[in-house]
């Protein structure tokens, strides 16, 4: 059982950023972030492929930045230029022994508890 460890959420106002982290509790080929926004059913925002490879859907290019961290195991998501529709919760999903290149959420194993972001002025 891989755990996942969320921080970085909060509240920002529109045009600001923010980074999130997720740390594994042990090395994960693939990594990713997905979002559940109000009334919106859940989405992948961004994939992390071995040590660079990444994914992201055509409407987030540009403004979300997947990476390594730092710290042993640990995955960050930059997000830039925040509006309020991006406002909601947050998880970060791994796969330990499998390079997945797909934002598809039924395709990741290991999840974390969430944070929440909130986009207002």
């Amino acid at each position: 059982q891989v755990l996942l460890v969320e921080t970085g959420g909060g509240s920002v106002q529109p045009g600001g950023s923010l980074t999130l982290s997720c740390v594994a509790s042990e090395f994960c080929k693939s990594m990713s972030w997905f979002r559940q926004r109000p009334g919106k059913e859940r989405e992948g925002v961004a994939a992390l492929v071995g040590t660079s490879g990444t994914l992201y859907p055509d409407n987030l290019k540009g403004r979300f930045t997947i990476s390594r961290g730092n710290v042993t195991n640990e995955m960050v998501l930059k997000m830039n230029n925040l509006q309020p529709w991006d406002t909601g919760m947050y998880y970060c999903a791994a796969n330990r022994d499998r390079f997945s290149y797909t934002l598809l959420g039924e395709s990741w194993t290991y999840w974390g508890q969430g944070t929440q972001i909130t986009v207002s002025s």
